[in-house]
This record gives structure tokens, sequence and C-alpha cells, in this order.
């Protein structure tokens, strides 16, 4: 039995996000239905995250057992004339059986894009959320920062998901204006549900002047859901960055 690891791209504004879901389409469905089409079995395929309905993927990783000997470079090739043009297999390799695409990856970098201007621009719709208001980026730095660190980040997630612990290490948070689009990018080692989102309303929040960004430090503290910023639309969401440390490979994508 063969473990192959896949590199794909997404756009995920049609999709229910990745997990499978009865009543849903989603992008774990399609990648697995394309896939079964290809090796002749069907596939269960493990994503390296949940990401939300309308969520999107510069960089995605995932895995599938087969017992098919097609060529591992001849996969990628295979998988785009089963996919929808949403989806794009950019590249695969053979890994060792225990590889798992969520287990084995010990950071991810989100991106969430804020078209801050004015007037709408048709082309980011459901690529970046539109704010017309102002923000200043230095303030949304500030906020940003203090989330950096080993915290409890309940009071920056939503109800939905079972978690042992929602103690997570984030590396580091950098907010970019790049003329109207505003880049807000986090890495951690782990996210709650809705967390990279909930930390960006939050950023936001500290924009409008609704909290101070030296308040953040105690609404860690309290775990206070109500106290930080709204959970802002999945349309501005990416996931950019993914680093891999299993012990026995390690790699970097994005």
């Amino acid at each position: 039995m063969r473990n192959i690891a896949l590199f794909l791209t997404y756009e995920g504004t049609a999709y229910h996000g990745w997990q499978v879901q009865k009543n849903d389409v989603t992008i774990g469905q399609t990648m697995e239905e394309a896939a079964a089409r290809i090796v002749g079995h069907p596939v269960k395929m493990t994503g390296c995250g949940r990401t939300d309905a309308g969520v999107h993927a510069r960089r995605y990783v995932a895995n599938f057992r087969t017992t098919s000997t097609i060529p591992v470079e001849r996969l990628p090739y295979a998988m785009n004339t089963h996919l929808p043009e949403d989806i794009v297999v950019t590249d695969a390799m053979e890994v060792h059986e225990d590889f798992n695409a969520i287990g084995s990856c010990v950071r991810k970098e989100y991106t969430y894009l804020i078209y801050n201007s004015r007037i709408r621009d048709p082309f980011y719709v459901n690529r970046a959320w539109f704010y017309p208001k102002h923000l200043d980026e230095t303030i949304m730095q500030k906020a940003a920062s203090a989330f950096v660190g080993t915290h409890d980040f309940a009071a920056v997630r939503s109800v939905g998901t079972d978690v042992k612990s929602t103690v997570r290490t984030v590396y580091y948070y950098d907010v970019v204006r790049k003329g109207d689009l505003i880049e807000l990018k986090v890495c951690a080692n782990g996210f709650l549900y809705n967390m990279a989102r909930a930390m960006a309303g939050t950023v936001v929040y500290a924009a409008e002047g609704k909290i101070k960004p030296e308040e953040i430090g105690a609404l860690l503290e309290a775990g206070n859901r109500t106290a930080a910023g709204p959970t802002v639309p999945p349309g501005g969401l990416y996931m950019t960055k993914l680093w891999y440390d299993d012990g026995k490979v390690s790699f970097h994508v994005g």
C-alpha cells in the first residue's frame, strides 16, 4: 500500500470547506471522487486542516493510500483532468506509511485579506473582506503582536469542535498594507475553530477603537469570547504556508 501526498491550491467559494459532509459539496469529497476514478478503488483523503466554507488555500496538503501503481509524477495531471477548475493539484510525492497531512504538520500560516477602500472592487468579491472605513495598519499591528506567544485562545474561537486544549503558540502575526489591500499573516502550531477569523476581527476592533491593543492580553486570560472582535467573513481567508516535520520527513510548502 502506497501513501501519496498531494499538494493543491483551491478557490473555496463554491465549497462547504474541506471536511466530507453528507449534504454539502466539499473540497475533500471532490478530491476523493477524482482520486477514486484514477486509482480504481475508494479513497479516503486526509487534509491538513478543516478549512471552513468559503475559505481558500494557496497551499494545501492532503494524503491518501492506494494499491495503484500509477507513477507519482503522473498524478497531478491525472487528478486535474477529473477536478473542477477551482481546485488544482500542483505536485505529488510518495511519503512514508506513517505520514499524515494533518498530524505531521507542525506549523501553519493563514493570510486574511481586507480590501480597505471607499469603493468596492468586484474582483475581490469572495476573495477579500470589503471594509470601506479607513483602517490604521499601525494600530492593527500593535493588536496583532499581542497574540504572539503561547496563550489560551478560547476567547477567539467558535464553539463547534471538541479539542483537548485551547492553548496554542502563535509564532508571528504581521500586518502589511499594499495600497488598498491589507494582509494579516498569522503563523501558529495549530488553529482552533474560527480562530484566525476571530483574531482578524479583534485586530479590526482595535483599529475601530473598540478595544485597546494593550487590553488583548487580559482578554485572552479571561477567555471571554464576547469581549473579542467578530468572526470576519470567510472569503478573505487563505491557507498560505505549511511546515512539516514528523521525524522521518521535513519540508516547507509555500
